[in-house]
């Protein structure tokens, strides 16, 4: 039964016959220091959703629900808050609900045996990237993770994985509770329960319902919505599906607050915060930081220019950004001459695990692989890029090793700004490109990763120099490395096309300039 059914069913019945209701439906229950409220408060509760999201507006009852489901339905529990001072909201509802405190202590706090089957709840939180590896290999069988748009989205994943049990009557879960998110970094939350909060969403199955299951499986990973949770084979590899679900709530929903004035309190809020906090809006709010260096709205603009071609256009330039190690992937971006024959036309990225290429060899036969019209390769050398680059200029191929920490040579099109170093320089010439002001006609593939990370740098100025952040700084704040995003910033280099000369000093040797001089300017 969906929540507006139940809403439906309520208006039918008397208060007795509600009262006799919530009877019928807790009879198995009398036990239970806490009950779900009817509607999406119970829907939630009572989801086989290997992963459950909750929330969206502000009073809906998120902290009960997650306190609710520890106590009653799980035995090893984690409870996480980004930062650690505020888990105190949740132990004092625990408190309250329990009404003790035996068996809390430690720091962080450890719950043990709180009540019945539940053995231990542990709080913890995650401030900085690389804490949640503290809690590696810790299992569980409920994993909360209370305002979920406010962490990293590799945290909660890295968390997820080891939510398991030995126990095969005892159900395994994820709880997400959040609110629309309101900075960049939240937006994954977005693109994670997509069937429920994109508006644009195209995968299998088209928009869900609250509370409707839905399939997803990671391949090649990416995340690939299916029809079921039917095990699917991909390359030798039995994947398995993971079953999500979302449910909406609002103040309404909770009877409690809504004797209050907190409705009050929530009506008065400025806009965008008041659709946000009052209705649940996740297209509301969803404003860009004032020092994010590519506008949103511009990416948005260029990805949605983009159709598929065949033929593609003759080859321009190939941008390839080297895995270094972990999870980072070796990408490989394409630019194309377009109908306008202004060559601002990309194709969809190609990403290469770390482990898929391991060497130079590997990297550089990849890039091959990709190029076309004997388009210039321009490659990231700094550290592991350099292997791959003497590959490619022992070969004679025109490659360009690009070291991003170079000093920057030319100005932004108003010639009034200089850069910091050839990074910043790089990052500004895509802003350029993308601003509907300078007409360029650039069409992005429509990648969702690729416009987070495009739109992940924020920039400074110290008079007349622009500086961008630092591949390390946006790892430290998003949770993973641009790789997608430096591959096509290296694609939208302008290098002119060599044939017939065998490597690049011969270029500057014999016609005496540097070939990647215009890009600089």
């Amino acid at each position: 039964m969906t929540a507006a059914e139940y809403a439906e069913l309520e208006q039918l019945l008397t208060p007795a016959e509600r009262n006799e209701l919530m009877a019928l439906l807790t009879a198995d229950l009398e036990d239970m220091p806490w009950r779900p409220l009817a509607g999406p408060q119970q829907m939630a509760f009572e989801s086989v959703a290997d992963v459950v999201g909750f929330g969206g507006a502000a009073g809906g009852g998120k902290t009960d629900l997650a306190c609710g489901k520890a106590l009653t339905q799980h035995q090893v529990v984690q409870v996480f808050r980004r930062e650690g001072t505020e888990l105190g909201g949740i132990i004092d509802r625990m408190e309250q609900i329990l009404g003790h405190r035996d068996g809390l202590g430690g720091k962080p706090p450890v719950w043990r045996t709180p009540h019945g089957r539940c053995r231990l709840i542990e709080f913890g939180s995650v401030p900085n990237l690389g804490d949640e590896r503290k809690f590696q290999g810790r299992a569980k069988d409920l994993l909360v993770i209370d305002e979920a748009a406010n962490f990293l989205e590799s945290q909660v994943r890295f968390l997820m994985g080891w939510v398991r049990t030995v126990d095969p009557n005892q159900r395994t879960q994820t709880l997400l509770t959040f609110n629309p998110p309101t900075t960049a970094e939240g937006r994954w939350i977005v693109n994670f329960f997509a069937p429920w909060l994109d508006r644009k969403f195209t995968g299998h199955g088209g928009p869900a319902q609250p509370g409707e299951l839905r399939f997803v499986a990671m391949v090649d990973g990416s995340e690939l919505w299916v029809p079921n949770g039917e095990p699917l084979e991909h390359n030798g590899e039995l994947i398995r599906p993971q079953s999500r679900t979302f449910v909406p709530s609002r103040i309404s929903d909770n009877p409690y607050l809504m004797g209050t004035n907190y409705m009050t309190t929530l009506q008065s809020l400025p806009e965008p915060l008041r659709s946000q906090m009052l209705y649940g809006d996740f297209q509301a709010g969803m404003t860009d930081d004032p020092w994010q260096l590519i506008p949103t709205a511009w990416v948005e603009e260029a990805m949605a220019r983009w159709k598929p071609r065949r033929p593609k256009g003759e080859m321009l330039s190939v941008g390839v950004d080297v895995a270094r190690g972990g999870a980072d992937n070796t990408t490989i971006a394409t630019r194309h001459m377009d109908d306008s024959g202004k060559g601002m036309w990309f194709d969809e990225p190609h990403e290469y695990k770390g482990s898929e290429t391991p060497d130079g060899p590997k990297v550089a036969g990849l890039a091959i692989a990709h190029r076309r019209d004997d388009a210039p390769i321009h490659i990231d050398v700094i550290g592991v890029g350099a292997s791959p680059y003497d590959v490619l200029n022992g070969m004679g191929l025109n490659v360009i090793g690009v070291n991003v920490a170079e000093k920057a040579r030319g100005t932004d099109r108003s010639g009034k700004l200089r850069f910091f170093n050839w990074r910043s320089e790089l990052y500004w010439r895509m802003r350029e490109a993308l601003d509907p002001a300078n007409d360029t006609g650039i069409a992005l593939p429509p990648n969702k990763k690729l416009l987070a990370e495009l739109c992940a740098p924020k920039w400074e100025a110290s008079g007349y120099t622009i500086k961008a952040e630092s591949r390390d700084e946006i790892v430290k704040r998003i949770g993973r490395s641009p790789d997608m995003a430096t591959a096509y910033i290296l694609a939208l280099i302008e290098t002119p096309k060599i044939k017939h000369l065998q490597r690049q000093q011969d270029v500057q040797d014999v016609l005496g300039y540097d070939p990647l001089a215009s890009s600089r300017q």
